[in-house]
């Protein structure tokens, strides 16, 4: 099994570098594969809505978002990780998500999904709210901790003194393990859930 980790951070060994590595560890005793993929500090525009996507196979704008693509669907469970920036994930993370959820048609139903935030102070729930989003309109189990998944630190490093914020990444990462163990062995058993026909409406009249 395998997990996908993205840090979506600027700075690459920042507070949420230490929540991503702090799972990490724990993901490598439960004999799960990672990958950490450090997009923050990229030039990764946002998407323009052209549907290109839908006749491609793939975005427009070849770069990272494409690159990717191939290992969101590969991977069992997806972690996304961002600062706090006026209670809102980075926009660079923001604009990679959206292209690489919209432009990417495979059924992502059952990959697990976890968000972490990390914040000298506040602004950290709305964030998590944001990240789960992307999870959550793709038939995505979300991974809960103990709290929510947060982290406390302002200059680069502090996080590592955030003894709560710590536990809860461990916490995340085993229940994140478990989860996906266990729909391994559901798909076995029971296959995946049975699909309706999607029903598509508007609400304008």
């Amino acid at each position: 099994m395998n997990v996908l980790m993205i840090n979506g951070s600027p700075k690459s060994n920042g507070n949420t570098a230490i929540a991503l590595h702090e799972m990490e560890e724990i993901f490598h005793q439960e004999g799960i594969e990672t990958e950490i993929l450090h997009i923050g500090s990229k030039d990764i525009r946002g998407c323009i809505g052209c549907g290109q996507c839908f006749t491609n196979g793939k975005c427009v704008f070849n770069d990272l978002v494409n690159e990717t693509a191939a290992k969101f669907e590969a991977c069992d469970g997806l972690v996304v990780g961002s600062p706090v920036y006026y209670a809102s994930a980075n926009t660079t993370l923001v604009a990679f998500l959206t292209r690489l959820f919209y432009s990417t048609h495979f059924d992502k139903t059952m990959k697990v999904g976890a968000a972490v935030v990390a914040a000298r102070r506040g602004g950290l729930s709305a964030t998590f709210d944001e990240l789960n989003k992307f999870f959550t309109i793709s038939g995505m189990p979300v991974a809960s901790s103990q709290y929510w998944n947060s982290i406390h630190g302002r200059g680069p490093g502090e996080a590592a003194q955030d003894a709560e914020g710590l536990q809860t990444m461990r916490t995340l990462a085993r229940n994140m393990s478990f989860l996906m163990k266990s729909i391994a062995l559901g798909k076995e058993k029971y296959g995946l859930p049975e699909k309706e026909e999607f029903q598509r409406t508007d609400f304008i009249r």
